[in-house]
């Protein structure tokens, strides 16, 4: 057993962790979530010894190997095979001390040893890790100087699960992988035998892997047993009881402060006022669950622009001369269009995006785009070029140059940096949140999304899939955190094999197939027969058009809900009531009101009926 007792850490004069303690049960596989901030990384330092603690501290059997991935990408002209093979000292050292022993009884206690340690099985479970995220025959024989960063993260993150610790300790460790990558890590941590401690946003592996969650916010530590949604019914259930518990208490407070301000100045009362003077003062306020602010996505919808916004025919992208990466391109985005791009990392789905994005330019071929469309363009790297000792404010005003204060401040708003937020240095803050507000200060007719949810903790990303829900401009998806597909796109493109095209099945479909389960599927590249495009593409302009409608009829009970609010307020407040509903009576309000709700139950039967046939056209 993993046992933190107490830990309290302060840094820069802020605590982070205040006598923060949990029981991690052996063999018991742990997701550590909070805000971006809270302390998950810090606390996973003080556990591997990277960082003491100001008081407290951690307890396990002694003999216990932690393994927890460094912080800095593995580098030289070594493999990545050979990197992930020195990740077994032990091995290393036995293979080592074999070339060279003389004494035969102590060969004889080498090799006894790696067999129990399945040692001369270590180079194919090495290259089975590094297959399994992502690296091909070629790349484990590449020199580690060849790769990029995030692919030599892959090779210290395939190191540590080769060197197989007693307790695993991950941080964030899908950040550099792409989707099939991160199915595979799934699937392994599923059947990893011992302890694993991982912090993750992502809510999928949350729900798949671990057994109970560690929350960790104010400084404080609550462990919680079952998944991620487990988790939530439980945190939810605690919010109600919790929030009952306080409005009871605050009831009873002001009941007791009532009474001693009446009765301390009357002798025959003073005894009994200064009696629930002291229950004031014993009573230890409830504290409600904190509601955060800052949880806020609200992207600027634009203006409304003719389809398609953009089309690709048989247009060729790349770096090299004629060399492209994708060609072969016939796309098409319409303003409503929600598309995710799928396929492995290198396969050009970046490079699809900046397409796209106007930052490359077609080498064959034609693209089209409407010249008034306006593009926000999301790249992870934006993140990381965020200056962390200026502050959103600055970040804003800078890139709303000229703009009156009030529309940046209004801007940053709708992303939660409102009141201090908003002049705190941004290396204390989140910075996806910040990029994704400077992305779309122009209320852009294309959002295009590359990856995201890295710099996102959980709850963020359940406020950014109700943003991107409620935006009405186009969207596109890279992102390898498939809750957040399966969420908000509704048109799914692979891009593989040289060339991108409309996916046919269902995000479970792609799943299976990149798992090689419920064999044979109809896999990314079978084509459809060449009958049936033309029926599809009447089909998609059939679903458009009913889309079209269902969205009209959306805004017309968004507008009659919004009347029916009015009314009631009227009713019930009739001195605040609005203007147009002033002076009438409450029986003239009545009427109006259930006239309203008849046209709101014929609305509501109509938007039944068009999602019946829009998926009977999808």
């Amino acid at each position: 057993m993993l046992a933190i007792n107490d830990i309290t850490v302060r840094l820069g004069g802020r605590t982070i962790l205040d006598r923060a303690s949990a029981a991690i049960p052996p063999g018991g596989k742990v997701g550590l979530i909070g805000r971006n901030g809270a302390g998950k990384s810090t606390l996973m330092k003080v556990i591997v010894g990277q960082l003491d603690p100001d008081e407290g501290g951690t307890e396990m059997p002694r003999r216990t190997r932690l393994g927890y991935i460094a912080q800095d990408a593995p580098s030289g002209s070594t493999t990545p095979v050979e990197a992930v093979l020195a990740a077994d000292v032990e091995r290393a050292q036995l293979l080592k001390e074999s070339e060279t022993c003389v004494d035969p009884d102590r060969l004889g206690d080498i090799h006894d040893r790696l067999l129990a340690v399945d040692a001369y099985s270590a180079p194919s479970r090495a290259v089975r890790i590094l297959t399994g995220l992502g690296f091909d025959e070629a790349m484990q024989d590449q020199p580690l100087d060849s790769f990029s960063g995030g692919w030599r993260m892959r090779v210290a993150l395939a190191a540590l699960l080769f060197s197989a610790p007693d307790v695993l300790l991950l941080d964030e460790p899908s950040n550099h992988l792409d989707l099939e990558a991160t199915l595979w890590l799934e699937s392994f941590l599923k059947s990893y035998p011992a302890t694993i401690v991982v912090i993750s946003h992502e809510r999928d592996l949350l729900n798949n892997v671990v057994d109970h969650i560690l929350h960790l916010q104010g400084g404080k530590l609550t462990l919680y047993p079952g998944s991620y949604d487990s988790f939530e019914r439980q945190r939810a259930e605690r919010a109600a009881q919790l929030s009952g518990a306080k409005a009871s208490q605050d009831a009873q407070r002001a009941r007791l402060q009532d009474y001693v301000a009446r009765n301390s100045a009357r002798a025959s009362t003073a005894k009994q006022a200064q009696s629930r003077a002291k229950m004031l003062a014993k009573m230890q306020p409830i504290v409600a669950l904190i509601d955060d602010p800052s949880l806020s996505f609200n992207f600027p919808n634009p203006s409304e622009l003719r389809p398609p916004l953009i089309s690709l025919d048989l247009a060729a992208v790349g770096y090299a001369t004629d060399a492209p990466v994708l060609r072969r391109l016939n796309l098409r985005v319409d303003p409503d269009d929600r598309i995710a791009l799928l396929g492995r990392n290198g396969n050009g789905k970046t490079t699809l995006a900046r397409l796209l994005a106007a930052q490359l330019p077609t080498m064959e071929g034609a693209m089209n785009a409407s010249a008034r469309m306006k593009v926000g363009y999301f790249t992870q790297y934006q993140v990381e070029e965020l200056a962390t000792d200026a502050t959103p404010l600055e970040h804003m005003s800078r890139v709303m140059e000229g703009k009156p204060p009030r529309e940046v401040r209004e801007q940053l708003g709708r992303f939660g940096f409102s009141g201090d937020r908003a002049t705190t240095d941004v290396g204390r803050l989140s910075g996806g949140e910040l990029a994704l507000a400077l992305i779309t200060r122009d209320a852009p007719h294309l959002l295009i999304l590359d990856e995201p949810t890295n710099h996102l903790d959980v709850d963020a990303r359940e406020a950014l899939i109700q943003a991107l829900n409620d935006y009405s401009g186009a969207v596109i998806l890279i992102s390898h955190d498939r809750h957040i597909v399966e969420l908000t796109a509704d048109r799914l493109v692979l891009v593989d094999d040289g060339t991108a095209k409309d996916y046919s099945g269902s995000m479970e479909d792609y799943i299976d197939f990149v798992l090689g389960r419920n064999q044979p599927r109809k896999g990314p590249n079978v084509k459809p027969p060449k009958t049936s495009r033309r029926g599809s593409n009447k089909a998609r302009k059939e679903a458009r058009t009913i889309k079209a409608e269902v969205t009209a009829v959306e805004k017309s009970i968004a507008r009659l809900e919004t009347q029916c609010s009015e009314i009631d307020r009227a009713i019930s407040e009739p001195v605040q009531s609005l203007p147009h509903l002033a002076g009438k009576t409450v029986a003239d309000l009545l009427v109006e009101r259930a006239q309203i709700a008849s046209a709101l139950e014929k609305l509501e039967a109509e938007w039944l009926a068009l999602g019946e046939r829009l998926e009977r056209a999808g």
